[in-house]
């Protein structure tokens, strides 16, 4: 493999408002980086399902949001394998710069009107996505190898990057794929990947040693395929069985089922998880209290995976309520906001609501009443809940004939916000305080699983979600509301217990 020259030719050191400079590098490759992931997302059902005469893919409603719900999953499950290419082979650095380059040709590949073109580029942008999205994270933390509150004020800028590409996205890309063409929104999020590689390519320099492979580091020259034989062995094996079954797929010699392969993939999650937590408790050699603590993280990992379920209707389920049953004109302007845009609402209000939700927090804990773990977790699916039970009163109005007012969704998305500010911040960090030691790099790898479980029923549920029996969405969406309340009931109604099981972990 040839080796990417990337010039260390300043130190991390070099400050820019009290932060190192690698950071604004950082910070603008995530921001585009999610620009044109959630720009695409936008688009995808809505193309999908699409009549092929006005140029989508005339899918059912069922196999659309399946295959969403594949896509969203695929993109957690390949940041374990990413994360295992920086690692051993590559460095974070590489990853990431090889993983921008497979997200834009992702990207442009979605913008070629071929069937063969969509489903390759969905490939394409996952692989990249998992070189890039956990190794990113990674380069940010070696910028601050001192630890402490420098550190976490440095991922809260980053955070902002994030969100800030998750606003703009779909704004963009909507605009252009709903009123134009839908493959100019795909490019559009191609344009926005490459722009973030070329700011990554000009500035990385101030990245100096922080993401280099370890091992080249050490040795001061990049590893040869003679040093690490089987780690490339390992890749290549991988990426050739990725690209066998992606052209047998392709070329119709094997026909793939969307709907099935989400059921037998969130079968095979649960295994997997049964056989890991399994294998820890029978056989993982953990005293008295690791095993405490490894159940409230398989407390967690389901509470989780329910949330997700939930959660991720926004970009199928939502995303199709606002481009079919949502009256989007502004009179005044004459003006149909593209049913897009709804999907920039979690970015817009986490920018506005997280520094309000963590001074909360700050707040609550100086008065010695901050929320436990559980909790916390209870809290954010119970207000994720209370969001689709406004969608059960739109749904009534449409299945009544009527079109929902652009308030309901905006209220829904808003609460699903809160309830996201409530568990998502607090899971991964309470996954790596209760993980035993010589388990904390499996136990991510667990948390990333049960996003994917969650993705992938959330993909199953919004399919039952059918344009032709819109009488049937009050009742599905009160469905949705009873397991994720209820679910959340059940944390707070044994937060105690489950607390005593952390053994002093906060």
């Amino acid at each position: 493999m040839t080796d990417i020259v990337l010039e260390p030719a300043a130190t991390p050191d070099a400050k820019s408002l009290g932060h190192p400079r690698g950071l604004m590098t950082l910070f603008f490759t995530e921001m585009w980086e999610r620009f044109s992931y959630y720009g695409m997302r936008a688009l995808l059902v809505l193309f999908m399902v699409d009549a092929v005469a006005d140029g989508g893919l005339g899918f059912t409603d069922e196999t659309a949001t399946a295959i969403y719900g594949l896509y969203t999953a695929a993109v957690y499950l390949v940041a374990l394998p990413g994360g295992w290419v920086a690692d051993r082979l590559l460095g974070a650095q590489k990853a990431v710069w090889l993983g921008g380059i497979i997200i834009a040709s992702g990207h442009f590949v979605l913008a070629i009107p071929s069937i063969q073109a969509f489903f390759l580029g969905l490939v394409l942008v996952v692989l990249g996505t998992g070189l890039l999205k956990p190794n990113i994270s990674a380069i940010v933390a070696e910028l601050y190898p001192e630890g402490g509150a420098r550190r976490d004020a440095g991922f809260t800028i980053f955070y902002m990057g994030i969100n800030l590409g998750a606003f703009a996205g779909p704004l963009i890309c909507s605009t252009l794929g709903e009123n134009l063409n839908w493959h100019y929104g795909f490019a559009a999020a191609g344009v926005g990947m490459a722009l973030g590689l070329i700011q990554f390519r000009i500035t990385a320099r101030h990245l100096g040693a922080a993401g280099m492979s370890p091992q080249a580091h050490e040795k001061g020259h990049a590893l040869t395929f003679d040093e690490n034989r089987h780690h490339w062995m390992a890749l290549w094996i991988g990426v050739g069985l990725i690209m066998l079954v992606v052209g047998a797929g392709l070329t119709g010699a094997i026909t793939f089922d969307p709907v099935a392969l989400a059921g037998w993939g969130t079968a095979v999650i649960l295994i997997m998880a049964a056989a890991f937590f399994g294998y820890l408790f029978l056989l993982g050699g953990l005293d008295e209290t690791e095993k405490k603590r490894t159940v409230v993280i398989l407390i967690l990992f389901f509470a989780a995976a329910v949330f997700w379920s939930g959660f991720e209707q926004a970009g199928s389920t939502l995303n199709l309520f606002a481009d079919r049953y949502t009256d989007r004109m502004i009179q005044a302007f004459n003006f149909e906001v593209p049913a897009g845009w709804y999907q920039s609402l979690n970015a817009l209000f986490i920018i506005v609501f997280a520094p309000v939700f963590a001074a909360f927090w700050v707040w609550l804990a100086r008065r010695h009443l901050d929320p436990s773990i559980p909790m916390k977790f209870g809290l954010g699916l119970i207000i994720l809940g209370l969001g689709f039970a406004i969608m059960i009163f739109a749904a009534k109005l449409v299945s009544a004939g009527g079109q929902a007012a652009p308030t309901w969704l905006i209220t829904t998305y808003l609460l699903h916000t809160f309830g996201e500010l409530c568990l998502s911040p607090v899971g991964l960090s309470s996954v790596t305080k209760l993980a035993p030691k010589r388990f904390v790099g499996q136990m991510m790898g667990i948390w990333f699983l049960g996003a994917a479980l969650g993705n992938l029923i959330a993909g199953l549920a919004a399919g039952r979600f059918r344009a032709d029996a819109v009488e049937e969405m009050p009742a599905l969406y009160l469905q949705i509301v009873l397991i994720s309340v209820g679910a959340g009931l059940l944390l707070l109604l044994f937060s105690r217990p489950i607390r005593r099981m952390c053994c002093g972990v906060k």
